[in-house]
């Protein structure tokens, strides 16, 4: 067995800042960040089957309102760590940085590279409990109110609670998440059960045992043929040219290569990238090597077969991809993510080692699977004739962009500066004239949009083309559209969705992000597209004790012989109102509901929700492409039972707005 002990657990430090700044760490306070700590300690467990010391995982919605998950791994280390001195367990689980994933002898692949997960999910936790199994011996360390030690030491160590196997080991998390944190504290199952799934077919063999003690649900997953069985999955509902997915695999150096793949008879491509099982959504060098690899074996094929001919251009790579679902998983032993949220890969070595993988071991199987090729290739053949034939009338609706009135929408900015300037995509006329009255016209300019734009998912390109809020979007935004696209040519640093916060603004809000997800996805993997916030509430309120000389725009007035001040506050949600509302040193005055952006005059507006200096802007992100892809399918297409079935399952945790 590898050694695993204290001296593996490198230290590179206070928690406090996790509970005042919770969404650096987990990105948000809503139902997404909670169920983002069950993540945070799973990543640990699945690190151990990495290591090939973890092979059953227990996950526990308990009724107490805990999470609690357990392994059969080696156990976090409980002996004195050598620099902090205490349990190896308690560095762990309390200071941040601190993991057996930098020293590169505990984990050879990882997908948990920060040390911040442990010790963040105790940081946000009322209360958390940990247990680890070793030497025939069960040891227990406990924390309180944000990860505060209470089990007191016996000379220096942990107490031993118990007792159990010798040849046992592993760890048991239990931890509560803090109601003063979090929006909400209630788990959804769907989201934990798709979650368990997406991670069984990530991890071959490894079984997850669910239980939800509320309903007496109980589920494993254990998936055997892995991610050829995840892309079977992803195409449950589609035509597919071939019955089973194509599954390759091998190694090249230290990098460890799977890829599998099917064709349907959709007209878009879907491939979902993952390194040491996190979903690297921008892709990244493993995705450059499968598409060129996959280009250049195919081209190959067409040759050989004489379906393209020596007078023939090479197929398009777009060709070659249309109708693909594919799923692409390295472990790599030394991965480059692209910051905490670890969304793109930069490591040329696994590039050459996907392509060099692929190109193998495709030739291989489609030496023995003629028909499945000859399939593949038609059906490039298909797309290939259709993008010849289409080219005309794209290239004539796109032509149509250069006469396109924008400038009676558009309220252009002065700076021509795009890495300063943002544009504000707005519904209607009315809320568009107040932000153009409150905006900074030099650098924010101002799109208002007549009603709703076409729903894409239901359209043809020509008919999307030809709708005059998309076109007038596109040719505000100067990067083109589909195959024209250049990121480059952006007019704009940041493209802001500002709607109502109401049902319509809501929907507003979804068309628009349809329209950017399915025809120019890299606005979003580049971080340019963000939902503008604003506020829910004003509050005018009276503040009790309030200090001289305090600096706050307040006015005077009489109350029972002596002075108050009287202050007014936005608040952006029903969350913190109602925070506002529990604070006894105020006393509340008034609250003043919006319904709509109409509501503000440009004063306010400027300083709630245009003003870089105090407004709050939600970037728009994707951290799973398959539930990104599956839930903008159910939601949007004409497909109408999965949405009802959606409907149905998610209207238990609705809030409604009446």
């Amino acid at each position: 067995m590898s050694e695993y002990s204290g001296k593996e657990i490198v230290v590179l430090e206070g928690l406090e800042a996790v509970r005042k700044r919770p969404g650096m760490y987990i990105g948000s306070t809503g139902s997404r960040g909670l169920h983002h700590l069950i993540w945070e300690i799973l990543d640990n467990s699945i690190d151990e089957h990495l290591a090939g010391f973890c092979s059953e995982i227990n996950i526990t919605v308990q009724k107490d309102g805990g999470i609690c998950i357990e392994d059969n791994g080696r156990g976090v280390p409980i002996d004195i760590h050598p620099t902090k001195k205490i349990p190896t367990v308690r560095v762990v689980y309390t200071i941040l940085h601190a993991g057996g994933k930098f020293s590169g002898t505990a984990y050879k692949v990882s997908g948990g590279l920060h040390g911040v997960g442990s010790s963040v999910v105790n940081a946000l936790s009322r209360k958390m409990t940990v247990e680890v199994k070793k030497d025939g011996q069960i040891y227990r360390d406990e924390y309180e109110n944000g990860g505060r030690p209470i089990m007191p030491l016996e000379n220096g160590f942990l107490p031993s609670v118990g007792k159990c196997a010798k040849k046992s080991s592993g760890t048991r998390v239990v931890f509560y998440p803090d109601p003063e944190i979090f929006e909400t504290v209630t788990f959804k199952a769907d989201v934990i059960k798709k979650k368990l799934k997406e991670i069984a077919f990530l991890n071959k063999n490894l079984k997850l045992n669910y239980k939800n003690e509320y309903d007496e649900e109980e589920i494993t997953y254990l998936e055997e043929s892995g991610i050829q069985s995840f892309v079977s999955y992803i195409n449950r509902d589609a035509s597919v040219l071939h019955d089973e997915p194509i599954y390759i695999e091998g190694k090249s150096g230290d990098i460890e290569v799977e890829i599998a793949f099917q064709y349907t008879t959709s007209f878009s491509e879907q491939i979902n990238p993952y390194c040491n099982r996190i979903n690297v959504v921008d892709g990244g060098t493993l995705v450059t090597g499968f598409k060129t690899a996959l280009t250049r074996v195919m081209n190959q094929y067409a040759r050989e077969l004489g379906i393209l001919k020596d007078k023939d251009e090479n197929f398009d790579g777009k060709d070659i991809r249309n109708g693909l679902v594919a799923i692409i998983s390295i472990k790599h032993p030394d991965p480059q993510f692209e910051g905490q949220t670890k969304t793109k890969l930069g490591n040329t070595d696994a590039k050459s080692a996907v392509e060099d993988v692929f190109s193998l071991e495709v030739q291989r199987y489609l030496d023995k699977n003629v028909d499945i090729l000859k399939k593949i290739l038609d059906n490039a053949m298909k797309s290939y004739n259709a993008r010849k034939a289409g080219d005309k009338a794209r290239n004539a609706v796109l032509k149509q962009l250069n006469d396109v009135d924008t400038k009676s929408k558009l309220a252009a900015c002065t700076s021509k500066k795009p890495e300063e300037c943002e544009v504000y995509i707005v519904e209607g006329d009315s809320a568009g004239g107040t932000v153009k009255t409150a905006r900074n016209r030099k650098t924010q300019a101002v799109l208002p949009l007549r009603g709703k734009i076409l729903n894409v998912e239901k359209a043809s390109l020509e008919k999307i083309l030809q709708n005059n809020e998309i076109k007038s979007m596109i040719a505000s935004f100067g990067c083109g559209i589909g195959d024209d696209f250049d990121i480059s040519k952006l007019r704009y640093d940041k493209i802001i969705i500002l709607t109502d916060a109401d049902v319509d603004g809501a929907h507003i809000s979804t068309l628009l992000l349809t329209f950017f997800y399915r025809f120019m996805p890299e606005l979003i993997y580049e971080g340019k597209i963000y939902r503008g916030l604003p506020p829910l509430y004003k509050v005018d309120y009276e503040k009790k004790n309030a200090p001289r000389g305090e600096e706050q725009k307040a006015t005077r007035g009489e109350g029972r012989g002596r002075k108050k001040k009287t202050y007014s506050e936005y608040v952006f949600n029903d969350f913190e109102l109602e925070k506002f509302r529990k604070n006894k040193e105020n006393k509340i005055i008034n609250i003043q509901r919006y319904k709509g952006l109409g509501e503000m005059d440009a004063e306010q507006l400027w300083e709630t929700t245009l003003d870089p200096e105090s407004r709050i802007l939600a970037q728009i992100s994707i951290s799973d492409t398959v539930e990104a892809d599956d839930i903008t399918t159910t939601l949007m297409s004409s497909n109408v039972p999965p949405r009802r079935q959606f409907i149905m399952d998610e209207a238990k945790y609705a809030t409604l707005d009446i």
